[in-house]
């Protein structure tokens, strides 16, 4: 078995269709994802898991172009046994869970929340989501693959099937947990994850302003923008409040 990262991604969204395939700083959001998820240490296999729906065959085809990117097709309203099946696949273990709206993805993060999971004995859930000290758009999320087993067999709520990881969550007793909080500032409160179109113009200026100096930019840099220029992130504020 190995670690691998699996990201989700279809063209569906309701809120900003094709969202994944949108530019960002001359390429698509997926690209600029895969560029970050390649710079993990370690150098997990990283599978960009879709659904068999004609409407993503352009995901498909994309990411058949990139030989270090291996593809998974599943079903698209559930999601935890897209998830299962990519898993034993591949034979992945510990499953790293990635959404596709994170293109300033930090990839120290998915090493701490790594970290913290083999840290732990025993351990069988990793996020840095509770408490969130993260920006949103950060979320990274570790599972074993027995809790993924387990979920994907019993889980029957809607939202369990949807969202892979609630089911393992609420059965703490069963898969003991590890939680990341930020070593620096708390950003609870930036939002930079790939939802709506006020985001994508918020993403899209980020990368327009930052990716020609440095393609490795980081929350640091995108800190400094944001005491730069405080108007520009207020852009999708109100989708922070209640989106």
């Amino acid at each position: 078995m190995t670690t691998g990262i699996i990201v989700q991604a279809r063209m569906g969204s309701s809120r900003l269709p094709g969202k994944v395939m949108q530019d960002l700083a001359g390429a698509p959001a997926l690209e600029r994802l895969f560029e970050r998820l390649r710079r993990v240490n370690g150098a997990p296999l990283i599978v960009l898991a879709t659904t068999t729906m004609a409407g993503d065959d352009v995901i498909a085809d994309y990411v058949s172009a990139s030989p270090d990117i291996k593809l998974w097709r599943g079903s698209e309203q559930d999601v935890l046994k897209r998830y299962a099946d990519a898993a034993r696949h591949f034979d992945i273990d510990p499953i790293v869970r990635i959404t596709s709206d994170c293109p300033l993805m930090e990839p120290t993060c998915i090493e701490a929340v790594l970290s913290a999971y083999h840290a732990l004995p025993g351990c069988q859930y990793a996020d840095n989501v509770v408490p969130r000290t993260f920006p949103h758009g950060y979320d990274v999320q570790a599972l074993s693959r027995g809790a993924l087993e387990a979920a994907d067999r019993e889980a029957t709520l809607p939202a369990d099937r949807e969202h892979v990881g609630p089911f393992v969550i609420r059965h703490a007793e069963r898969f003991p947990a590890a939680h990341v909080t930020s070593s620096g500032v708390p950003c609870a409160d930036l939002r930079i994850t790939l939802d709506y179109p006020e985001d994508l113009i918020l993403i899209r200026a980020i990368y327009e302003s930052l990716y020609p100096i440095n393609h490795d930019f980081g929350l640091n840099e995108i800190l400094a923008l944001r005491e730069k220029n405080p108007t520009l992130f207020k852009v999708n504020q109100s989708r922070a409040i209640y989106g």
